[in-house]
């Protein structure tokens, strides 16, 4: 098993505690009806927990699209994670930039309820597979 430095550690608790607090904003927005919010909030719960992944791998990148297709290339495709959350990963991306750029776009109670559910899989998901990387 590869080592990893305390700073890629370090770095993972980090990312995941923000992909945690952006899951806990998401339920607080969707509770209080503003889902178009809560869906920006569940994407960054998945966007952080992938970046948390992918400091183990020493790659980060500026544009969220990099990161998606890093993160698919190597745990998706690899079948370190199922199939289902590449697809999960697809939708929130998606959901996100209409929410945050589409004028027209109105966000319901079920699509959100949906993003944020997805959302607390695919952080769970990574959550223990970090945790299992920080035992080793």
């Amino acid at each position: 098993m590869p080592e990893y430095s305390s700073l890629q550690k370090d770095y993972a608790k980090y990312r995941i505690e923000r992909a945690k607090e952006d899951l806990e904003a998401a339920y607080l927005l969707f509770n209080s009806g503003n889902y178009r919010i809560a869906n920006n909030r569940a994407y960054y719960t998945v966007f952080h927990a992938m970046r948390a992944v992918l400091v183990f791998d020493n790659f980060d990148s500026s544009k969220h699209s990099g990161v998606i297709a890093e993160f698919r290339r190597r745990y998706i495709k690899e079948g370190v994670f199922p199939i289902e959350v590449s697809k999960m990963i697809g939708s929130a991306f998606t959901i996100r930039n209409a929410s945050d750029y589409d004028d027209m776009f109105l966000a319901s109670r079920s699509d959100t309820e949906e993003q944020i559910a997805n959302a607390e899989y695919i952080f769970r998901l990574l959550s223990k597979y970090i945790e299992e990387l920080l035992k080793e």
